[in-house]
């Protein structure tokens, strides 16, 4: 059985090893961010209540399932805790991490966060909070936050650095669930 829960930074690339994997295990993906927003124009502003974040999750990741879950959960994913076989943890060098967020979101919303967008304010606030990611405190998602809640998981928690090629990256994973790691 493959029950997967990668994250990191926003940034670290766990959306895309996530998606590698699960093509690799013909499985399901399921990003966070695709459960904890609701669909808006523009993106990213509403939350979907918690209620229905876990009840998603619940119908999409089954304890019985194969899947890959990506993304930062550790405050609403509870219910599906348990069923975790691994749990990956991507750390990427904060620079290169802020440079890949900077091009994401250049190609997301090319010149709606430009200087005079619609979208300029939202996405310079995005890049702030992502930036401080290795030294904010409990009050948003941080290094800090992450160390504390793998540390109370009871599975096996994969540390990888995600500047690795992908194919890389997946072969470790595949490594780990094989007991070859």
């Amino acid at each position: 059985m493959a029950r997967l829960h990668i994250l990191g930074a926003s940034g670290a690339g766990t959306t895309t090893l996530g998606a590698a994997l699960a093509d690799r295990l013909a499985c399901p993906h399921i990003d966070a961010d695709s459960l904890f927003w609701l669909p808006t124009e523009p993106p990213f502003t509403t939350k979907r209540p918690k209620d229905d974040r876990q009840a998603l999750l619940l119908r999409l990741l089954p304890a019985a399932g194969r899947w890959v879950f990506s993304g930062s959960a550790p405050e609403w994913a509870t219910p599906i805790e348990p069923f975790y076989d691994l749990v990956v943890f991507l750390r990427l060098d904060p620079k290169v991490r802020v440079e890949r967020l900077r091009r994401r979101e250049a190609a997301r919303y090319g010149n709606r966060i430009e200087a005079g967008g619609d979208m300029a304010a939202a996405s310079a606030a995005f890049l702030a909070w992502a930036e401080a990611y290795d030294v904010a405190g409990a009050e948003q998602r941080s290094l800090s936050g992450h160390e504390t809640w793998l540390a109370t998981l009871k599975v096996p928690v994969l540390r990888l650095d995600s500047a690795m090629p992908l194919a890389d990256l997946v072969f470790a994973v595949l490594s780990k669930l094989n007991g070859r790691q």
